[in-house]
């Protein structure tokens, strides 16, 4: 899952939301550097990138993609994804996604100190372009696929996957709805796991 949808699934715990967004710039045990409950946020997002990435109706959306795409069609279903999400975001959220991306902005800038300097750098460009709504509309979809190509050097060829979503728009939707509720029972249960230990 893309950013959205980790910060989302943070629920309520805002020291959960900051490891679950810093986490893949912290590597190895470098978590272990973290105050607990940033430590569990850290964890919790490798674990649900671990569910995701081993889930049947992921792999059968990331099969559409992978004679085009190869080893990015995964990078490329967490992007379409968030794209779901924040479509249907009132079906998840009762707050409105331009009031939570607001708030969450605001939140992760005055926290930015405790970030790696990967993330720090990230920061003010998902600010500035609002990604967290962004993600809403099919043009934004498209911009942050080609932010993604450029990042490859164009290897990637993600910029062309606009075209994909569009193809497969329906199906790769029904995809997300029936992964994402098991997503969200699996992160709930593993929370209250990682913050026993």
């Amino acid at each position: 899952m893309n950013f959205l949808a980790h910060l989302y699934l943070s629920k309520n715990n805002n020291n959960i939301l900051i490891g679950n967004f810093i986490a893949d710039a912290v590597k190895g045990n470098k978590f272990k550097n973290y105050p607990t409950e940033i430590k569990a946020g850290i964890l919790l997002h490798r674990e649900i990138d671990n569910y995701t990435d081993t889930h049947s109706t992921v792999r059968k959306s990331k099969r559409r993609l992978h004679e085009r795409y190869n080893h990015y069609d995964g990078v490329i279903i967490d992007i379409l994804y968030d794209h779901y999400l924040a479509k249907n975001w009132s079906n998840y959220s009762e707050i409105p996604l331009n009031v939570y991306a607001k708030n969450v902005y605001s939140f992760l800038d005055k926290n930015v100190d405790l970030f790696p300097a990967k993330i720090q750098k990230i920061l003010p460009y998902m600010i500035q372009y609002n990604w967290l709504e962004a993600y809403a509309s099919i043009e934004g979809i498209e911009q942050i696929l080609k932010g993604m190509n450029k990042r490859t050097k164009g290897i990637s060829k993600m910029d062309l996957a606009i075209e994909d979503l569009k193809l497969y728009y329906n199906e790769l939707e029904d995809d997300f709805t029936s992964f994402f509720k098991d997503l969200e029972q699996f992160t709930e249960e593993k929370t209250t796991l990682l913050l026993s230990i």
